[in-house]
């Protein structure tokens, strides 16, 4: 029965895991293809004395598909407070505890920081095992620039904080990355479009690693127009959004010309929004100057 527990099995062969010494081993797991999980991970996952996972149901079908026999523990953001110090009490014993998310690596967009923290100020060790991660496989293969990217997560799902939100990062010179529901996609792709500029580059990715993975791109006003048509998107997805475009050599008095122009000919939501599309300025910022142009100039 120890020989089970302390093993695993890698194409068709059973493989004993080493011992591991105490602390706490942050375990990146597949975020779809199971096939993507490392021989370290497995190691880890099958030596370890305590197995804390964020769903347990999903960790047993990881552990299974190895042949790994543990029996997972429940942490999650509903028992973090009282789950979170049985489980350092247990390294501070001298045991090994592995922690997994769902899928991917641990505490991104999940409560594992919490754990982390406090593992840290008691001086416990702190192990990670790198491996699948959602937000840079879609940041790989969007073709958005690399040398610099800055991860969100969930954007607020009420319209007034999303559009705060974005507002406070239209400026930043990254690659910004989203993790977002299937069903309020297409209103996140709105509200990008409009506080960030619509002639921004974006990808869409969505299962990815998994059978019907989908990776669409173009830019901010061509992916809003596409998902607001399209039957809603199932599976997980993340959003790509390129740093901002480049305005070209117009002028601020050019761009008020251009404003006075479009707003002659539509409503000043309108005109800011078409403006948006031509400089890749923010439809927020254009339509603060038209609020703020003199009554003399229309």
């Amino acid at each position: 029965m120890q020989n089970r527990i302390k093993s695993f099995l890698a194409s068709g062969h059973e493989v004993i895991a080493p011992p591991l010494d105490p602390g706490l081993y942050l375990v990146a797991t597949p975020i779809g293809n199971l096939g993507d999980i490392t021989i370290r991970a497995l190691e880890t996952l099958a030596a370890a004395d305590l197995l804390a996972a964020e769903d347990t149901r999903v960790t047993r079908i990881l552990l299974s598909r190895y042949g790994i026999a543990q029996r997972p523990t429940a942490y999650h953001e509903h028992n973090a407070k009282t789950a979170g110090p049985e489980l350092l009490d247990a390294i501070e014993s001298g045991k090994s505890v592995a922690l997994v998310s769902d899928a991917g690596t641990p505490l991104v967009s999940d409560p594992g920081f919490r754990l982390v923290e406090e593992a840290i100020k008691r001086q416990l060790p702190v192990i990670p095992i790198p491996g699948a991660s959602a937000s840079l496989a879609a940041l790989t293969a969007s073709g958005l620039p690399t040398d610099s990217f800055l991860f969100i997560g969930f954007l607020p799902s009420k319209p007034g904080p999303r559009s705060r939100k974005l507002a406070e990062l239209a400026g930043a010179d990254a690659t910004l990355i989203f993790y977002e529901s299937s069903r309020r996609l297409a209103d996140a792709l709105a509200a990008m479009e409009q506080e960030l500029g619509g002639n921004r580059h974006c990808a869409v990715a969505r299962e990815l690693t998994k059978r019907f993975e989908e990776i669409r791109r173009g830019t901010l006003s061509e992916l809003s127009a596409h998902y607001a048509k399209a039957v809603t998107p199932k599976g997980e997805i993340v959003v790509c959004v390129g740093p901002p475009a480049e305005t070209g050599t117009m002028s601020e008095q050019d761009c008020d010309a251009l404003l006075i122009s479009l707003v002659a000919e539509m409503p000043a939501s309108r005109a800011a929004s078409e403006a948006a599309k031509l400089t890749g300025r923010p439809k927020r910022e254009l339509y603060a100057r038209l609020l703020a142009m003199k009554p003399e100039q229309g």
